[in-house]
């Protein structure tokens, strides 16, 4: 897939603070779309033809979620397999990499992403989250965890700090070793998120899960391959993958003097 080919040039400071994903597992994740393909002012069917195509030639199957003209003059930017790349309207020519409005100083891939991240975000209904919350949040973030990530334990270990500063948090359930093997067969950290989701009180067993209590085993109709699907469609390459309200991905482990501090800046 596109996330296997460009992986090199995706891999940055995040990857510190957060536990990294089984690449394998994640580039070669099925993920499926509900609908076609959002395009922007300007994009019409024949356009995605040549993104389709211009894809195809790096990898078969590439799955394109957004495409919209690009502010760099004859060139689409295009969101596809948890990916963000330019494409030459002739479909000639690919780059990956950050594109810079050097007058507003401001990273263009970031408004990009933010705004498709969002937008995926509030498609998950309230009950595939496990949520942490105070009574009246001022701030609410959604975390894509993996309960055997050290990271995620360390985050999760102040869980009732983050609650006092106001902090809300939706779990997302996030198994960095994919959904199945290379054989087909249930990962064993996919089983314990889904038994973690399943249980009588989700709550309880994600706390024991992440101090290092396997879950008693349960299975229910549950959101946890629909959140690994939607993880890598949004990009996360690693757990704790943090997003803000307004769509931004802010880390990887950050502590909760450091999260507030960005949250209010959101």
């Amino acid at each position: 897939m596109l996330k296997k080919l460009l992986l090199a040039a995706c891999v940055g400071g995040f990857t510190l603070t957060a536990c990294a994903a089984d690449n394998s597992a994640a580039a070669a994740a099925n993920v499926s779309a509900a609908a076609g393909p959002t395009l922007g002012s300007g994009v019409d069917a024949s356009a995605l033809q040549v993104v389709q195509q211009a894809l195809d030639r790096l990898a078969q199957g590439v799955q394109v979620d957004v495409v919209n003209r690009a502010p760099l003059p004859g060139f689409y930017q295009v969101i596809a397999s948890g990916q963000l790349v330019y494409v030459s309207t002739d479909g000639k020519y690919l780059l990956n990499g950050d594109l810079v409005d050097l007058g507003a100083k401001r990273n263009l891939n970031d408004v990009a992403w933010a705004t498709f991240r969002k937008t995926e975000l509030a498609k998950l209904p309230a009950t595939a989250h496990i949520e942490y919350a105070p009574a009246n949040p001022k701030y609410r973030i959604t975390v894509f965890t993996d309960v055997t990530c050290p990271y995620c334990r360390v985050l999760h270990e102040h869980m009732a700090e983050l609650n006092k500063a106001g902090i809300a948090v939706d779990y997302v359930a996030w198994p960095r070793s994919g959904v199945e093997d290379e054989a087909g067969r249930p990962t064993e950290t996919y089983k314990a998120m889904v038994s973690a989701w399943c249980a009588a009180d989700p709550k309880a067993a994600l706390n024991g899960a992440f101090a290092g209590r396997e879950p008693k085993s349960a299975s229910c109709a549950n959101p946890v391959r629909q959140e690994f699907e939607l993880g890598v469609k949004l990009g996360v390459t690693g757990t704790p993958a943090i997003f803000t309200a307004s769509g931004r991905m802010i880390g990887g482990y950050l502590t909760p003097p450091q999260l507030l501090q960005v949250l209010q800046k959101d």
